[in-house]
């Protein structure tokens, strides 16, 4: 009988899985099948359970981050992301200790920021965007 409840635990976390596809119960469906597998080699309920929890601690810990990237992989950057490590000219000054600076990335014009507030960047400028802070984009110099 313990066995069966294991298989429809199975059941459940992976019709919860299928309808979410957001890699949260499929690691207690891996516990749940080897604590079905250990009732039916006739374990005890206690052994079971120990079992159910290691095996889907395991699984969480070593095979989530791997699944994760790969689920993960077509991800697209939105129009703000997709700005850092392009590169902008300096349409006024960027001197962080005046909170001064714009630059023009395409016809796009940005409030800007030097990544080091001693670094002075001057008009007209290539600047390499590191990031993205709010409106702001933080900048340094060009590497050539």
């Amino acid at each position: 009988m313990e066995s069966v409840i294991w298989l429809g635990i199975v059941v459940v976390l992976l019709i919860i899985e299928a309808l979410t596809m957001g890699l949260t119960t499929i690691w207690f469906a891996g516990g749940a099948l080897i604590a079905f597998v250990t009732a039916l080699a006739g374990g005890p309920m206690p052994l079971q359970i120990g079992v159910f929890l290691v095996i889907s601690t395991l699984l969480l810990i070593f095979t989530r981050p791997a699944a994760a990237k790969f689920m993960n992989h077509k991800v697209e950057k939105t129009n703000v992301d997709s700005l850092i490590g392009k590169h902008a000219v300096v349409t006024e000054r960027v001197d962080n200790l005046q909170g001064l600076g714009r630059v023009m990335v395409g016809s796009v014009d940005w409030t800007a920021r030097s990544k080091d507030e001693s670094i002075v960047l001057e008009k007209d400028e290539v600047v390499k965007i590191l990031k993205v802070d709010g409106v702001k984009l933080i900048v340094d110099k060009k590497e050539d």
